[in-house]
């Protein structure tokens, strides 16, 4: 009868060890970038094995509202008294009422928050002027559409300290376009904002 003799110590440690080895190579090539997108070695983007935990591509398609007109300068021009047509129309729009202009004061008290928007259709203007009555404030102009989804918003302009800003918004979509106010001092604000111009409605979201 044959005797089989247990592995020496040594042996074992050296199966250990390549266990280990083997185990961390799979962590580190195959489990990170597949399971939690984390590509160490660029392994996974080589083998695609990142795509499996990328998560679904959402696209939205936003019109050109008032692009196009770049091209004027390549159109023909007519006959004497003839006007040369506009490549994008929808730059002039006639409307059946003035403006509306609208002020309101909002008072923001201290390391607190809030936001105002314009309920806005697609292509309409308004011109806004803002400002805070001391110190600096925290602000994020901004759009959203809720059909986009709760995740989508677009930037106009942010301002980490800012005391107003003026300017005007053509709307790139139906939603809600305005500021998120943030007031990071330890003495309350108050806000002054005066819009003039096409807008369906004024949100007041209240202080958070």
């Amino acid at each position: 009868m044959n005797n089989i003799e247990p592995p020496s110590s040594k042996s074992l440690v050296k199966a250990t060890l390549i266990s280990i080895v083997v185990a961390a190579a799979i962590l580190v090539l195959v489990v990170l970038p597949s399971e939690y997108g984390v590509d160490l070695t660029g392994f996974g983007s080589a083998t695609g094995l990142n795509e499996l935990n990328a998560e679904p591509t959402v696209t939205i398609e936003i019109s050109d509202i008032i692009g196009g007109n770049e091209v004027i300068r390549e159109v023909e021009i007519p006959g004497f008294g003839e006007p040369t047509p506009l490549p994008n129309p929808a730059v002039f729009q006639d409307q059946a009422e003035p403006p509306e202009t609208i002020t309101m004061k909002v008072m923001i008290p201290a390391e607190r928050e809030t936001e105002v928007k314009m309920a806005m259709t697609e292509g309409k203007v308004a011109v806004y002027s803002w400002e805070v009555d001391q110190g600096d404030i925290y602000v994020d102009f901004h759009g959203h559409d809720i059909s986009f989804g709760p995740d989508f918003f677009v930037r106009y302009k942010e301002q980490q300290e800012g005391s107003g800003n003026n300017g005007s918004l053509t709307a790139p979509f139906d939603g809600e376009h305005g500021w998120y106010w943030l007031n990071y001092n330890e003495f309350d604000v108050e806000v002054t904002l005066t819009i003039t111009g096409y807008f369906d409605d004024i949100i007041d979201y209240g202080i958070f």
